[in-house]
């Protein structure tokens, strides 16, 4: 996603929807299962600073959630959880960043990742009314 504009986010329970101007919709979730649970735990920044410029930082990594080298509001608070995981996500435009924090606990068998899937249909119509409104706008 490094270069392109975003230009919407939606965001939903647990889901960010990302339309940017490539016409596709990047779609931040986790598909949920029994035994374990994926939420946003936290977004620190202002969704609005990463809409109109390009995306110049796109990063994700991600700690064991009992990793004691996190701060120690952040380990170790699984709750009984077997497994519990933290994946953290920055992203940054020349207007300012955002850091997304997702937490996951399981049983240890299901999946605690965050994935990021880009849509399969083409929204370009969007991308050209947005850049219109930006001109008529400005």
């Amino acid at each position: 996603m490094i270069g392109l504009t975003i230009f919407k986010i939606d965001k939903l329970y647990d889901q960010l929807q990302f339309y940017c101007s490539d016409g596709h919709i990047y779609i931040m979730k986790h598909d949920q299962d029994c035994c374990e649970s994926v939420t946003i735990d936290d977004i620190n920044g202002d969704l609005d600073d990463l809409i109109g410029t390009p995306l110049l930082k796109f990063e994700e990594s991600s700690s064991d959630g009992c990793d004691k080298s996190l701060p120690k509001n952040l380990y170790d608070i699984s709750n009984g959880a077997d497994s519990s995981t933290w994946t953290f996500y920055s992203l940054s435009t020349i207007k300012g960043y955002v850091n997304i924090r997702w937490f996951g606990t399981s049983n240890g068998y299901y999946s605690e990742s965050v994935s990021l899937n880009k849509s399969s249909e083409c929204y370009l119509d969007e991308w050209r009314d947005y850049k219109l409104d930006q001109i008529i706008n400005d």
